[in-house]
């Protein structure tokens, strides 16, 4: 077998094949998908220690498919999981490779020790971050934050690994915050000029993100200088090189490299891909062929800014000069694009936030591109974090990735007067998951000029997964900046966004985009049946949707290689959630 599906025998991928197609053929859209996700995630090894060779030996249970359809596409999928042309392989998204529990660190701090009050009486922003900052010295550990309502007239901010903010529940502790990122750190303008507000798509009232890096951002922001927000920062030539690497294929688990002496299992590292004079890398992202290589790319200076295209990921094994990854390769390796591994902004990994509501002071929405910063919560050159249980409202953007990758978002919920991004993922996030999250109608009307777009993703954001969404308004906003390989499936929606990007930034979509099993309440098809939109692309098992308002043409010319199966099937499709059923097939 090829190296792209090492350690999985053909048998094991055939017959958990058949065991996740099995699914049962009632129920809402995450009662028994969510049942028997959460059985099969019990006993599933750390996927990050092991590498692919942890599903060998897997055994598969046995029996008929139950009523329901499943489409061919699904077939072929089983048959090569990792190199599929239309569906990207995101079977390890989240974090721990999409681990079902997250860690339970020891108590280390209750906030009240440190002069939070619970009451709503007193600015408790400064003993909350000094009992954060007490548990990054201690090296990690949780923060508690007993039930009551704790008033904060400043961010919180986690800029330390395995710190984690453990509130009571989100109907039980709540941070109620009265000032926007534009009071607490200053006017963040676009580096492209203009009145643009950039606390539009950045920054959170909760924002984790390393200390170094937050310094650095906050500085060139009062310096009213566009600080890079990726994983490299502003001097993205300056990282070291660890080892070159030599060509591989997309798909594969492992690769060569020249020099392996400076790295170790467990090591987080950098894939960097550059492109090249004719843009075959972009070219690469797109699908290739005649419409990618006809594109004119040359002048799209927001979306060749991404590049190099910059994908972390933990090393699993090192063997001589092979070395094995968590995850399997998102795209080829080819010499013209200088492929190396190197370093990289220490990210912050292993901290996160449960069990709470961070509400805003309710204020109107500010027009499109002016918001000041009423943001919920969002991690920035995270790794391996996560939310649990939370909810934001009355916010200006409510979760936001941004360099953010194998994070996980579980049990999220967006409320109130309405947001411009209830999520928003962008700046080269990767590998994170978006499961069991709600976007709730807004409490008040729009004000005029203001937009509305959803669950966003831009950048070049790659292998990112939305599952199990209830989506009362907003819609599935491809932002421009070529986002390629993402998925979203077993979602409700009433589609009644918009969704944005310059056009400095390129096309809508890239290669792999898969929307599978998709119930559409307003029966609105933009940005939902997307087979004549997005390169190679998969939509699967969506409700009979029409052509409406915003309405758009594809980036690529000729045959954009899409499919469309099962058009007018919802919930009957099986699998029913094919995040799910990527993780049964390979786990």
């Amino acid at each position: 077998m090829s190296d792209s599906c090492e350690g999985i025998t053909r048998r094991a991928l055939l017959g958990s094949a058949t065991a996740a197609a099995a699914g049962v053929a009632t129920g809402g859209p995450a009662a028994a998908a969510t049942s028997r996700q959460n059985t099969a995630r019990q006993n599933a090894a750390p996927l990050w220690q092991n590498g692919p060779q942890a599903r060998t030996g897997h055994s598969a249970s046995t029996g008929d498919v139950p009523a329901g359809e499943v489409p061919a596409l699904w077939r072929e999928f089983t048959r090569t999981p990792f190199t599929h042309p239309q569906i990207p392989y995101v079977g390890r998204a989240g974090h721990r490779a999409g681990a079902a529990h997250f860690p339970r660190r020891p108590v280390v701090a209750d906030v009240r020790a440190y002069g939070a009050t619970a009451d709503g009486s007193a600015d408790s922003a400064p003993a909350i971050n000094r009992a954060v900052a007490a548990a990054g010295r201690a090296g990690g550990g949780t923060v508690l934050i007993p039930p009551g309502t704790y008033r904060v007239d400043g961010l919180i901010r986690v800029g330390h690994s395995n710190v984690v903010l453990r509130g009571a529940g989100s109907a039980r502790t709540k941070l109620y915050a009265t000032r926007n990122l534009t009071e607490l750190i200053g006017v963040y303008g676009s580096r492209y000029g203009g009145d643009k507000s950039s606390w539009s798509w950045a920054g959170g009232l909760l924002w984790f993100c390393p200390a170094d890096r937050f310094a650095s951002l906050t500085t060139a922001i009062r310096a009213k200088a566009w600080p890079f927000e990726g994983w490299t920062g502003n001097k993205r030539d300056e990282w070291e090189t660890l080892t070159t690497v030599e060509p591989a294929g997309r798909g594969s688990w492992s690769v060569k490299v020249a020099d392996s002496s400076r790295l170790r299992p467990g090591r987080l590292v950098l894939l960097r891909l550059a492109d090249d004079a004719g843009h075959t890398l972009l070219e690469h992202m797109a699908g290739g062929g005649p419409g990618p290589e006809a594109y004119h790319w040359d002048d799209k200076t927001k979306l060749t800014s991404y590049v190099p295209y910059e994908w972390p990921v933990r090393i699993a094994r090192v063997q001589g000069t092979k070395v094995t990854l968590e995850r399997p390769l998102p795209l080829d390796v080819r010499p013209e694009w200088d492929p190396r591994l190197t370093t990289h902004v220490e990210a912050l990994t292993g901290s996160g936030v449960e069990g709470l509501t961070l509400e805003a002071v309710e204020t109107p929405q500010s027009p499109h591109l002016l918001d000041q910063g009423y943001n919920g919560v969002t991690f920035q050159c995270a790794y391996d974090c996560w939310a649990d249980d939370v909810v934001v409202r009355h916010v200006d953007n409510g979760f936001g990735l941004v360099a953010a990758s194998a994070c996980t978002l579980r049990d999220t919920r967006v409320a109130g007067r309405g947001a411009h991004h209830p999520y928003f993922c962008r700046e080269g996030s990767h590998d994170n998951l978006v499961d069991r999250f709600t976007i709730e109608q807004r409490t008040a009307s729009a004000p005029a000029g203001t937009q509305l777009h959803g669950i966003n993703v831009e950048g070049l954001s790659s292998y990112n997964v939305w599952s199990r969404g209830d989506m009362r308004m907003g819609t599935f906003d491809s932002h421009r900046g070529m986002p390629f390989a993402n998925v979203r499936t077993d979602i409700t929606v009433t589609n009644n966004g918009r969704h944005g990007g310059d056009a400095s930034a390129g096309p809508l979509f890239g290669a792999r985009f898969a929307h599978w099993n998709i119930r559409v309440t307003n029966a609105r098809a933009g940005l939902m049946k997307i087979d004549g939109l997005a390169p190679y692309s998969a939509t699967v098992g969506i409700n009979e949707v029409t052509e409406f308002d915003q309405i758009d043409v594809p980036d690529f010319s000729g045959d954009l290689h899409s499919r469309l199966e099962l058009y007018g099937t919802t919930d009957a499709v099986r699998p029913r959630n094919l995040y799910d059923a990527q993780r049964e097939l390979t786990r």
